[in-house]
């Protein structure tokens, strides 16, 4: 699509809605999983993909620190 104005080339409305949530998300800490699997498969094939639940729960333990005994770290 291009603008009508200036002449610039927009993206289409559901590239431009994906790209505001993945920011979004990116913003509050939720990392992108498709990305993940996207990487895995290109870079380490022969290793496996941990499941989004296992991914999510990674992430969260890593940003907020749980270690092996459940101890929290905030900073």
């Amino acid at each position: 699509m291009t603008c009508r104005i200036c002449g610039l080339t927009l993206p289409d409305g559901k590239a431009f809605g994906r790209a505001v949530a993945k920011t979004a998300r990116l913003m509050v800490g939720v990392p992108d999983y498709d990305n993940y699997v996207a990487h895995r498969q290109a870079n380490h094939p022969d290793q496996p993909v941990m499941t989004r639940t296992e991914f999510f729960r990674e992430r969260q333990d890593k940003r907020y620190g749980a270690g092996p005994n459940g101890t929290f770290r905030c900073c």
